[in-house]
């Protein structure tokens, strides 16, 4: 970045687009956010404030909104992509006019597109062509980011200048940015613990006590690593923030949207209804689909998504799932260190005894 005031353009005008805006222009950045809607867009620049996302949040007078993809991208060395997954391609399109290769484009979406099973940097590299792309992921809810929480993430991507321009850019005395070269690793993270947020909310939802929440969130870090590692992540990446770390937080706070969509699923609420309440994008629902989908074509395990598929989409009671779960074949605890066919294999010898 240029020694005097860096430029960094975000596009989305959701929580965290905005908390990243307000971060980077704390610490020194010339910022542009582009959003669609001409309100959002008058309320920022006249009173620096998103209502919509962040009601309580005060935005750093510096940061500039616009709904003109030009000005918001022109002279930007970074950009910061953070629009949701069903979006997301075609507002990298809208904007490839005035991207250039010598840009940092990173994405913050925690999301996978249907077509191709994408995650969304791979549709920065089709879009783009360009080799400085990274992604932002972990254990980040916007509203505690905006309240200067202490927060950490993972900025991973093959490129180390991308690394070291996203941790100049972001990194604070609340906001701390710590690196990877696991993209793929990180990324995965970040959509597959949606799925296990639900689940989570659910079981609050339904009384189940700290035992239960603490078998569920091991043994979904357990299921995202199984699918992670056979997709070719490594699975260190899980240990770090990206993996147990973003499980732990959405898996247990009533900040979470997804966590939120499975709590009002198990107060008795349809899938319509608590995703209509919520009144944001929660990215779990359509992860759910998509993963069990790829589960199967792969024959990668998957009994907690496949379960929580089938309270989500044919009806069935998530208390009666849970008990069906229980009853599964006992297998090994990590895969990495002992593997699901040897613990098979001793049971079957042990009945054959």
């Amino acid at each position: 970045m240029t020694e005097d005031r860096p430029k960094v353009a975000v596009l989305g005008g959701g929580s965290f687009g905005t908390a990243l805006a307000s971060i980077a222009a704390d610490n020194g950045a010339t910022v542009r956010q582009w959003l669609r809607d001409d309100a959002l867009v008058d309320e920022i620049n006249r009173n620096h404030r998103n209502s919509r996302y962040l009601p309580d949040f005060a935005i750093n007078p510096a940061v500039v909104a616009s709904n003109d993809m030009p000005s918001v991208l022109e002279g930007a060395e970074l950009v910061f992509v953070a629009i949701p997954s069903k979006a997301f391609r075609t507002v990298v399109r809208q904007a490839r006019p005035w991207l250039h290769d010598r840009q940092i484009l990173v994405s913050t979406t925690k999301g996978i597109q249907e077509e191709g099973f994408k995650l969304m940097s791979q549709i920065l590299e089709e879009e783009t062509g360009f080799s400085h792309i990274g992604v932002l992921s972990g254990p980040n809810l916007a509203s505690e980011i905006a309240e200067k929480q202490l927060t950490a993430t993972v900025i991973a991507s093959d490129d180390a200048l991308t690394r070291a321009r996203v941790q100049t850019a972001l990194g604070c005395d609340y906001f701390r940015v710590y690196a990877s070269n696991d993209r793929y690793g990180v990324e995965l993270g970040g959509a597959l613990k949606n799925i296990y947020a639900i689940a989570a909310g659910m079981a609050a939802a339904l009384g189940m006590g700290e035992n239960t929440r603490s078998m569920l969130m091991t043994r979904a870090l357990a299921e995202m690593s199984r699918f992670a590692v056979a997709l070719g992540a490594n699975p260190m990446t899980f240990i770090g923030l990206a993996g147990v770390g973003d499980l732990i937080v959405t898996c247990s706070s009533n900040r979470s949207r997804n966590y939120r969509v499975g709590y009002a699923m198990g107060q008795g609420r349809t899938l319509e209804e608590a995703v209509d309440a919520l009144g944001q994008v929660a990215e779990g629902v359509n992860t759910v689909h998509l993963v069990c989908a790829k589960s199967r074509e792969a024959g990668i395990y998957m009994p907690l998504a496949e379960g929580l598929y089938q309270v989500l989409f044919n009806d069935v009671p998530a208390r009666d799932m849970a008990k069906l779960l229980m009853q599964n074949e006992q297998s090994s605890d990590v895969e990495f260190t002992l593997s699901r066919e040897d613990v098979k294999h001793a049971r079957r010898l042990e009945g054959n005894s």
